[in-house]
């Protein structure tokens, strides 16, 4: 995403950037495993300490957005944290501070142009491990990948959420919370865990 957007309102940015959901890919899984060399190797070991596929194209058969979202677990560094964000943006990548899973995050997207999608385009959320909401995601992953049924109900809500609020992203994410904050605690409690997945 350049810079220009930022200057662009949500209603304009949503019309740009509109949802759709696609069919599942089985390409999905090797787009994020190239990203995720790219990444070790522009940051190396000592930022990107752990690297994870997760989100809906991480679930094989599951429709989805076709953005790539990838978590990475970063040190509780302030100093590395600005070395993160010198060298994301060098390697082509939009920095976004969000602020609706507390506490706030650094998020990192590519695929965004003035004119549109543009290629493939990625989410890389960067968060140290004691970040729960974020790394408490790993359980909603594989929850669905382990039960068809609420994968199938996943995939439904989603299309249909995707035509309610086709320009709307915030309202998109909003409309699936309960969905997903319910189903990561039936995960978390099936698997007899308290606290976010070893990250």
């Amino acid at each position: 995403m350049r810079t220009d957007l930022d200057n662009l309102s949500a209603e304009e940015l949503g019309k740009l950037f509109p949802i759709a959901i696609a069919e599942a890919n089985p390409k999905w899984r090797e787009i994020f495993e190239q990203e995720k060399d790219r990444l070790q190797k522009v940051l190396g070991p000592n930022i990107a300490l752990r690297i994870e596929h997760f989100g809906s194209t991480a679930v094989p058969g599951l429709a989805a957005k076709p953005t790539i979202d990838i978590l990475l677990k970063i040190p509780k560094n302030e100093t590395i944290k600005k070395e993160l964000v010198e060298k994301m943006k060098a390697a082509g990548y939009h920095v976004i501070l969000r602020t609706d899973c507390p506490p706030a995050y650094l998020m990192f997207s590519k695929g965004y142009t003035p004119e549109g999608f543009t290629g493939q385009c990625f989410h890389i959320h960067a968060a140290p491990k004691d970040h729960h909401g974020l790394w408490d995601r790993l359980y909603f992953r594989d929850f669905l990948i382990s039960q068809t049924e609420t994968a199938n109900e996943c995939e439904h809500l989603k299309k249909e959420l995707a035509v309610k609020h086709q320009y709307n992203h915030d309202d998109y994410t909003d409309a699936k919370k309960e969905f997903v904050q319910r189903i990561t605690e039936l995960a978390k409690k099936e698997m007899n865990i308290n606290h976010s997945i070893e990250a």
